[in-house]
């Protein structure tokens, strides 16, 4: 039954008004809606993005969100460009080079938003 329903995230935000202003700046996303205490972002072809604020943002330490991307190297540098900031790994099971990982998936690279949400970039194998 929800294997052809689209999905979307749903991401906290502790300062909803630093975190739209980090997703337009760095991410170059534009509200797509503005609701009473969240944002709504159009991502893809039918993805969506729900920004909310709360008390709880930052306290998540998995990844919250990916985006599949064609060519993760050129995303990266353009993102870089912007200020973002990617996290390397060296621990068993997960190591980076230059921010990516990569295994029989693909390739993956984080990164934080400015509210210690876990964000990730995936170009599939």
């Amino acid at each position: 039954m929800l294997e052809s329903c689209v999905t979307y995230s749903v991401l906290p935000a502790s300062d909803l008004q630093r975190a739209t202003a980090w997703y337009r700046d760095k991410l170059e996303l534009e509200p797509e809606r503005t609701t009473e205490g969240g944002v709504l972002y159009g991502t893809g072809a039918a993805g969506k993005i729900y920004l909310y604020e709360t008390a709880n943002a930052g306290t998540a330490k998995n990844t919250s969100m990916c985006w599949l991307v064609d060519d993760i190297e050129a995303t990266m540098a353009h993102l870089r460009d912007r200020g973002v900031e990617f996290a390397d790994y060296d621990f068993p099971g997960l190591k980076t080079e230059n921010g990516i990982a990569t295994d029989e998936m693909g390739k993956s690279a984080w990164f934080q938003d400015s509210e210690g949400n876990y964000l990730c970039l995936t170009q599939e194998a």
